[in-house]
């Protein structure tokens, strides 16, 4: 797509403030869609920025950090281009409340249409989502959203400031194959079904060593799940760039982290072609929704069957285009943090078509302890409430226990981004996952997103589907012998959004109440962030680069333990 030329224009216009209403003396914000642009009419989410930092875009300095910049959001529909709009005073912000409360001053302003189309559901339900245009659901990059260049402006009581977006995020590029990394696509006739139009699985698939010259080889399977990968990560045929300048981690407190990234990559590349490495297939998988960068691997209400698509199509497609054994004994999964999730839940709901999971720093997989709420007993989510006095309940920690944001203010910014559980954000897709279809199409809240008050009968509705001990607890007289020797799960016991706490609840079970017993793994991570994935031996942010082969030996153990008659076992190894 091409970029459109800019027109900005700035008028101030003053009147008297005496005796005006809050809303009457704020700032008038006049947003114009260019006349140039394609498509006609638009709906959308508009968000409106305001930064006093001169550095990077508004559009990239919006977080839940305390130094994030300011934001507003308002939907639109049949925004046509030449169209005027006036952005409500009473709009929602983050970290301010309202835009009709934004302090006068100098700002750098930005605007940005994050484009929904429509959607027919299976389900009878037509509803707007924004499709994922291949940058896997950001709204800041989403090629065809349209923005403006950042103007500088002096915003004050009764100004009015006028707007025109007129540039739009061009198409990304994808990858292309290369000696070890093919890239599948393919229509899944699941999804489309649901969502009323075609819709597409994809991954990146590592090839073994010795590929081409053992046609006669069939091979193991190794998923690695976790956020939408735009390539295979964390393999690298080359050394490091000798030219590359060193970065700091502010994550890590680590300098020269991009380096210390790119010698890991060249290092697993180094183990997979050795000669006495196992041979396996890996593959990360791109399955982003309308609601997420990730479908967290599961069926579900609004999202529809991305757990069969990704394990009956997928994975099946996979297995026939590269010489996949295609057996449940020589499939594993693993990942971390929506990936760990996801490793585990896709174990429990298909147990037998996959034979271990590596569960790293999972999202919440007790929900009495959904970060730090119970949903079945708390009343609210942003508050512990007392007669007297409420405190407002942490979102983020570090390793020392400093909170740097809360629930609310995640919320918050997610509200502003989009309502209906479309911000695209983390706490909205796990609404968008476990809740019930509403009466509108999109998820029922598991609270008020202003409030916080917990609804008690979508939190049940969680419970029986997506409680992972619960089900675990619940099934396990017909899970047990399916899942013996499959779960393992590692976590830092100082995950900065409190995950360790439902794997405490986890682990309880699994050690304490099963029979059979679970024959698995759970282990932590002494003042480890989030994660940690079960390296006692080294520092979380060079563990993390290392998911491809840490698990190797265990699989390998789990192979020789259970694999059925007959078996396999030789021709992936070229023997």
């Amino acid at each position: 797509m091409r970029y459109l030329f800019l027109y900005v224009f700035i008028a101030f216009v003053s009147f008297s403030c005496q005796e005006a209403g809050e809303d009457e003396i704020a700032p008038q914000i006049v947003v114009r869609l260019g006349n140039d642009l394609k498509g006609g009419a638009k709906d959308g989410r508009l968000l409106l920025m305001f930064s006093t930092d001169g550095g990077d875009e508004p559009r990239f300095q919006i977080s839940n950090d305390p130094d994030t910049q300011i934001i507003f959001g308002m939907n639109v529909e049949g925004w046509k281009p030449g169209q005027e709009l006036v952005f409500d005073p009473g709009s929602e912000g983050h970290p301010i409340s309202r835009l009709a409360d934004l302090n006068p001053g100098e700002y750098h302003v930005q605007a940005l249409l994050h484009v929904y189309e429509t959607f027919n559901l299976a389900t009878g339900h037509t509803v707007k989502l924004p499709m994922d245009n291949g940058e896997g659901q950001q709204w800041n990059t989403s090629p065809g959203n349209v923005y403006n260049t950042p103007v500088k402006v002096d915003v004050s009581p009764g100004g009015r400031v006028a707007i025109t977006l007129d540039q739009v995020i061009p198409e990304i590029i994808p990858p292309e194959d290369t000696e070890w990394v093919k890239h599948i696509r393919m229509r899944s006739k699941l999804l489309s079904d649901f969502w009323g139009r075609d819709m597409y699985l994809g991954a990146h698939v590592l090839l073994p060593k010795g590929f081409e010259d053992h046609p006669e080889a069939k091979y193991p399977l190794m998923v690695f799940h976790g956020h939408f990968p735009k390539d295979f990560g964390g393999f690298r045929t080359m050394p490091p760039d000798p030219n590359l300048e060193p970065e700091h981690s502010e994550r890590f407190g680590v300098d020269g982290y991009n380096i210390i990234q790119q010698q890991e990559a060249y290092d697993f590349y180094q183990r997979w072609t050795d000669e006495d490495f196992p041979r396996f297939l890996i593959i990360q998988i791109q399955h982003p929704t309308p609601y997420y960068d990730d479908s967290y691997a599961v069926n579900s209400a609004s999202q529809g069957p991305y757990g069969d698509a990704i394990t009956h199509e997928l994975i099946p497609f996979i297995e026939e285009q590269f010489r996949g054994i295609g057996e449940g004994w020589s499939r594993f999964l693993y990942g971390g943090s929506t990936g760990g999730w996801e490793a585990l839940a896709v174990q429990v709901k298909y147990p037998e078509e996959y034979n271990g999971c590596f569960a790293a720093c999972p999202d919440p997989i007790d929900f009495r302890a959904y970060c730090l709420t119970n949903i079945y007993e708390d009343e609210n989510a942003y508050y512990l409430k007392g007669a007297h006095d409420s405190v407002a309940i942490p979102g983020h920690r570090d390793y020392l226990g400093n909170v740097s944001t809360t629930v609310k203010g995640y919320n918050q910014l997610e509200l502003v981004l989009g309502d209906r559980s479309r911000s695209g954000q983390q706490w909205d897709i796990w609404e968008a996952t476990y809740s019930p279809q509403g009466e509108d199409g999109y998820p029922e809240r598991i609270w008020n997103k202003k409030t916080g008050e917990i609804n008690k009968e979508v939190a049940e509705y969680w419970r029986e589907n997506f409680d992972l001990r619960y089900i675990l607890e619940r099934d396990w007289d017909k899970l047990g012998d399916q899942l013996r020797g499959k779960i393992h799960i590692y976590c830092g016991d100082m995950d900065n959004y409190y995950l360790n706490n439902a794997v405490y609840l986890m682990e309880d079970f699994l050690e304490s109440t099963t029979d059979p017993y679970y024959e698995g793994e759970v282990a932590y991570g002494d003042r480890a962030e989030h994660c940690w994935n079960g390296d006692p031996d080294n520092p979380n942010h060079i563990s993390r680069l290392r998911y491809n082969s840490m698990y190797v030996p265990k699989i390998m153990e789990r192979i020789a333990k259970s694999a059925p008659e007959g078996a396999d076992l030789s021709s992936w190894r070229y023997k």
